[in-house]
């Protein structure tokens, strides 16, 4: 029987969400936050490396929101929660890291460019801001997974090994069970001694 939509807490919903905002964030974090304008003569001899900066840390860490993403699909109960904590704490780094480049980054590019000045100007590209609404929006989407994860249906269980066959490691007892005319995969047998 299938569970209610209520139950599941927006499963579907908030995996496709989680996903696209994490899949964003990720993308938009890898690419220059900053760059810095320079008049034409200059952009010969700049490349364009150095007349943009991004945040590395930014990255790695929507990395690990995207991996928490994938974690949170296999896992069950407690450990789905845990993960979805883990997921959310990556996601405020994102975050802290967003609210950062605007005082670090600029620096950084004037740092880079030769001849630049405290005057050189250096602004955010359409990528810190992707990022920072994507990054937003994906801690929205953790602190709910966060709360309704308890609820989300699980994988299945049919491949799960049976718990009643914790015997012994070396297969001892299957084998006298086998000797003694018993099938051991028959859950009616009697059990062996």
């Amino acid at each position: 029987m299938a569970e209610p939509a209520a139950r599941r807490g927006g499963f579907g919903l908030l995996v496709v969400a989680g996903l696209a905002t994490a899949a964003l964030t990720g993308v938009a974090a890898g690419k220059p936050w900053f760059r810095a304008g320079v008049d034409a003569s200059l952009r010969a001899a700049v490349s364009d490396r150095d007349r943009a900066a991004d945040m590395p840390l930014a990255l790695a860490l929507a990395l690990v929101v995207l991996a928490g993403w994938g974690v949170l699909l296999v896992t069950r109960a407690r450990v789905r929660r845990a993960v979805a904590a883990v997921a959310l704490l990556a996601g405020l780094g994102v975050v802290a890291c967003v609210v950062a480049a605007p005082f670090t980054l600029p620096d950084q590019v004037r740092e880079q460019l030769p001849g630049a000045t405290a005057q050189t100007s250096v602004s955010p590209t359409g990528w810190f801001v992707t990022a920072a609404v994507a990054a937003l929006l994906s801690v929205v989407v953790l602190a709910l997974a966060w709360v309704r994860s308890p609820g989300w249906p699980t994988m299945s269980s049919r491949y799960d090994a049976p718990a009643t066959r914790a015997a012994s490691g070396d297969g001892t007892d299957l084998w006298k069970a086998l000797d003694e005319g018993h099938d051991p995969t028959d859950s009616a047998a009697p059990p062996s001694p």
